[in-house]
């Protein structure tokens, strides 16, 4: 797929909002970030605090296993200030056990967890009818967890947007995030009526199909997000949670906004989806139970 570019690239001067920025009274949420990935074994510390110099107040560390989840929740103990802990099961995994077995484990640990993810479709991997079908069950059964909780669901749809749409509205999800969606706008519009938010990471700096999704979904609909170490503004080099400002300054100048009005706005998505726990407190748990 051809690319375009938008300013600013990997090493060139960028937005820098800070600690302790006044824009709508917080500063940057990266919505989703692999914190407990190995490319982080050597520095976690050193990155986290840069990302808590780059103006970014917390972190939704996301997980594609139980051991990920349990990672997760060690990583968050031991970084209180900015991690929060999310459990997923990458949709590549196509076992009901596995499955079954986080589902247990997520209702024990529902209290310290912020969502419910990585969990999805992906249908650029997983071609065949039948294996597509595990993936759809898996996930259902995670959304049915989700709303059973109260949790926000963080969620996979590469080349799949469309299906993973329909199957989170007929499974009667609420409270969704998409994340790094690779499809057009048009088929998000369902995602966004639904009240659906969509995040960007760094690479839409480099991605025309990310550009266009921005410019066309609306502002209130919009999260950032870096999906580190990967979907950085350069190919191949790892990624990390200080370079969500490409993320804000690629959609306020797609977008024709100041970085300080994007912070704003998306800082509100941010805690509309994920409340208070994002910033650290105490988050709700309803009682009420459905699925499909």
């Amino acid at each position: 797929m051809s690319e375009t570019t938008v300013s600013p690239k990997a090493g060139s001067s960028r937005t820098e909002i800070g600690p302790g920025s006044d824009a709508g009274g917080f500063g940057l949420f990266d919505t989703h970030a692999h914190l407990c990935d190995p490319a982080f074994d050597g520095d976690r510390g050193e990155v986290l605090g840069r990302a808590r110099e780059a103006g970014v107040e917390s972190i939704v560390a996301v997980g594609e296993t139980l051991q990920d989840a349990r990672s997760n929740l060690t990583l968050a103990r031991d970084y209180p200030w900015i991690i929060r802990p999310a459990a997923g099961l990458f949709p590549t995994i196509l076992d009901l056990d596995q499955a079954e077995s986080l589902a247990r484990w997520i209702r024990r640990h529902a209290d310290d967890l912020i969502a419910i993810g990585e969990v999805g479709l992906d249908h650029w991997k997983v071609k065949d009818p039948e294996e597509r079908e595990i993936q759809k069950a898996i996930l259902e059964g995670f959304v049915a967890l989700a709303v059973e909780l109260d949790l926000p669901l963080n969620v996979h749809s590469r080349s799949a947007g469309a299906p993973t749409i329909e199957l989170l509205l007929q499974c009667g999800a609420k409270r969704v995030q998409l994340h790094a969606f690779d499809g057009r706008a048009a088929k998000a519009e369902p995602a966004i009526e639904a009240g659906f938010f969509l995040s960007v990471p760094p690479s839409v700096v480099r991605s025309r199909q990310k550009q266009k999704l921005v410019r066309q979904v609306p502002l209130e609909n919009l999260l950032l997000e870096t999906d580190s170490p990967v979907l950085g503004a350069e190919p191949g080099e790892r990624n990390e949670p200080a370079n969500l400002a490409l993320s804000l300054q690629a959609v306020a100048e797609i977008k024709a906004l100041r970085p300080e009005a994007v912070v704003e706005a998306v800082g509100d998505n941010s805690l509309r989806l994920y409340g208070e726990a994002l910033l650290g407190g105490a988050s709700h748990r309803s009682e009420s139970t459905s699925g499909c």
